[in-house]
């Protein structure tokens, strides 16, 4: 056996260069939700400056600003000079930059560090999602994606669960959780030399070998935009209801008489642990029922979830509904990473990734911005069956878009509008 071929059907368990970037995924989730539950003891703890409610509560989306604005640069450079060592380069700055908060002065430097761990996530989160289209295919980048969110949610369960232990002790220690990336340079440089090597043997990567005429391949490289779009907006609409989650949930625990850094501690383990287990099967789960019912499933799933949590501010509702939300977003995040590399031509991943990246971090800050309010007028109970309810029309509308992509024919040429329309009958 080639070993490539060997390589091809290696568990992506054993294969170094997949765990090193199925680590590196953790970093997402790092970013923002490991310091939620010290907010609250971070707002105390710096009561006498100007504006402290507030900028507290923006310590955990401010990298996501930041994401926003880098994110489209990141990808259009991953694509120009390569992934892996603006992966390793990004990584580094998120751990240097992370780590500040633990011993910058006040709130306004700890926020600029936060709007630098921004940027080194931005070139890191680009970089990888681009490696993986480059070095996995077909049923093992499914395999894989299912993994990352393993990953992502058991390192969530160890960041988040730590951070709520350490944030008893005093809320500055659940930064230092950020300084732990550092150990994955190591275990990254493999990735880099991989991509050299893969690179070399195909120095036109990205390039189509299937003969069609300039015309054609001109036609085709335009036609990515319009789907990438659609992943983008849709990637936006999801996070955005998603943050609810590590944004707030601090508060609804506080207002409903519980300890905020335990009790957040309990229901973000809750609802990683959930996905976890669930991603476990992603791959089974994909492939029984098609791309567009396994969004279906996971938007209805998260639904649910939303609207236990709206019955009642007690453990019996509470657990179950963060549970059901991080079943539901184990099966809708892997999917519309999916959705995206499928659309992306091999030498636009980059900048695809790019787009994404940008439309699940822009999700990140406006979520505060459009719910705050609307949780202040309303209560958490009436938003929470609101947005139970959005889920469920996003649901309705993935079978639509199943439906009608069931009647269309796929045009005889390859190409990301082919993928696009493949994935949604599938």
């Amino acid at each position: 056996m080639e070993p490539s071929q060997r390589t091809q059907n290696q568990s992506i368990w054993r294969d170094t260069a997949a765990l090193a970037l199925l680590l590196t995924a953790s970093l997402k989730i790092m970013a923002n939700a490991t310091i939620s539950p010290a907010l609250p003891a971070l707002e105390a703890s710096f009561s006498a400056e100007a504006g402290a409610a507030y900028l507290v509560r923006f310590l955990v989306s401010a990298p996501s600003l930041t994401v926003v604005l880098v994110a489209p640069l990141a990808g259009l450079a991953v694509d120009r000079f390569g992934r892996g060592w603006l992966l390793m380069a990004g990584v580094a700055l998120f751990a240097l930059s992370g780590s500040a908060g633990a011993y910058l002065p006040d709130l306004n430097t700890i926020m600029a560090s936060r709007l630098l761990l921004g940027g080194a996530l931005a070139f890191t989160m680009t970089a990888q999602v681009a490696l993986v289209g480059d070095l996995f295919e077909g049923e093992r980048r499914s395999a894989f994606m299912g993994g990352q969110v393993v990953a992502i949610n058991f390192s969530g369960f160890l960041f988040i669960g730590g951070a709520g232990l350490v944030a008893d002790l005093s809320p500055r220690l659940p930064f230092l959780i950020y300084a732990l990336p550092i150990l994955l340079l190591p275990l990254l440089w493999p990735v880099v030399r991989q991509e050299q090597n893969r690179r070399k043997m195909l120095p036109d990567l990205g390039q189509p070998v299937d003969g069609s005429s300039s015309d054609q391949r001109a036609a085709e490289s335009k036609r990515w935009r319009l789907p990438a779009l659609s992943t983008g907006a849709l990637s936006m609409v999801t996070v955005m209801l998603f943050f609810l989650m590590p944004s707030q949930l601090p508060f609804y625990l506080e207002y409903a008489g519980y300890n905020s850094a335990t009790g957040t501690a309990l229901g973000l383990g809750a609802l990683t642990l959930s996905g976890a287990f669930t991603a476990l099967r992603f791959q089974k789960i994909r492939n029984r029922l098609g791309l567009a019912r396994t969004f279906a499933a996971g938007f209805l799933i998260m639904g649910f979830g939303f609207a236990t949590l709206a019955v009642q501010a007690s453990w019996a509702f509470i657990l179950p509904g963060c549970a059901l939300i991080g079943i539901g977003y184990a099966l809708v995040q892997p999917s519309l990473f999916l959705l995206a590399l499928d659309i992306a031509p091999a030498a636009r991943r980059g900048t695809v990734s790019g787009m994404v990246t940008t439309s699940l971090f822009l999700g990140q800050i406006v979520s505060p911005f459009v719910l705050t309010p609307l949780l202040q007028a309303q209560g958490f109970s009436a938003v929470y069956v609101t947005v139970g309810g959005v889920f469920g029309v996003l649901a309705l509308g993935a079978l639509a878009v199943q439906s009608w992509a069931r009647k269309q024919d796929i045009p005889s040429t390859n190409g990301p509008m082919k993928s696009a329309v493949r994935l949604a009958k599938s």
